[in-house]
């Protein structure tokens, strides 16, 4: 009599940081050039490494909302992310218009900064520093 053998077909769940929430993957985004430039901030201000990088929005601008990007120690009720090794933090009322956001560090001939691609926006200023929804 021979043997059959069967394969499961249920798939490994990968092992996550329980602080961090996967049903939140996908929900905000950080390109692999944005977080080795996040890493290479955090080693020149020689950051703590229990702070994450916070992601907020400010009202301010001419469009009525501007991004803020900062290192902070994550505070409860924060969603928190891990991305490319990088730990993201943001609050409940920002998640909200962050939902589906991508961050990424650009370099061109008007300077360099992280730049976010932001589903939510309908509309921004002249000079892309502000938004509105």
């Amino acid at each position: 009599m021979s043997e059959t053998s069967t394969q499961s077909t249920e798939l490994e769940t990968p092992v996550m940081d329980p602080t961090i929430d996967s049903g939140m993957a996908g929900a905000l985004t950080l390109t692999p050039v944005a977080a080795e430039k996040v890493m290479e901030i955090r080693k020149a201000e020689d950051i703590e490494d229990s702070y994450a990088l916070r992601v907020k929005v400010i009202g301010g601008g001419c469009a009525g909302f501007q991004y803020d990007l900062f290192f902070d120690e994550p505070a409860e009720g924060d969603n928190e992310f891990e991305l490319h090794g990088v730990k993201l933090v943001c609050d409940q009322m920002s998640f909200m218009y962050l939902m589906g956001t991508e961050i990424d560090y650009v370099e061109g001939l008007q300077g360099a900064g992280f730049k976010f691609g932001n589903p939510n926006t309908t509309g921004s200023c002249g000079c892309g520093s502000s938004f509105s929804v």
